[in-house]
């Protein structure tokens, strides 16, 4: 049985320099490589990034614009530490808001090559936080 995969599509101003980010920092695989685009599966989704340089934004033109994963709470504190040792780049360090309260979340925002912002957080208490009852159905 096919499970649904989350895809999105990114421009990037170089694609092997996108790919050995995505592989090294994340760990990621990568799916379909060709001239101008790559796909790379990350947190069970697929990115598309293409080769388009004049697309791609200046890091304080993005806005809102951003992707990501809520991961469980143990995998994102492991992530987070293994970023830390790495050096990686961010534009928001790991860190913990609202402790002690159902709201509690972990959270980092990483800028890859290309200036996209990848967005990683984590809950203590997901369903009541994202307002789902049952996650595993969704």
């Amino acid at each position: 049985m096919f499970r649904p995969i989350f895809h999105i599509a990114l421009p990037v101003r170089d694609l092997e320099e996108t790919k050995n980010f995505y592989v090294t920092t994340f760990g990621a695989k990568v799916g379909r490589v060709r001239d101008k685009w790559l796909d790379i599966f990350l947190f069970g989704g697929q990115v598309t990034f293409h080769e388009l340089p004049s697309e791609v934004l200046p890091t304080d033109k993005h806005g809102v614009r951003h992707f990501g994963a809520i991961l469980a709470w143990q995998d994102w504190d492991i992530l987070a530490h293994r970023f830390n040792q790495m050096k990686v780049k961010f534009k928001i360090k790991p860190n913990v808001s609202f402790m002690g309260t159902d709201a509690e979340q972990a959270k980092m925002l990483l800028i890859d090559p290309s200036g996209n912002l990848i967005e990683i957080k984590a809950y203590r208490n997901p369903s009541i936080v994202l307002e789902v009852e049952d996650l595993q159905q969704h």
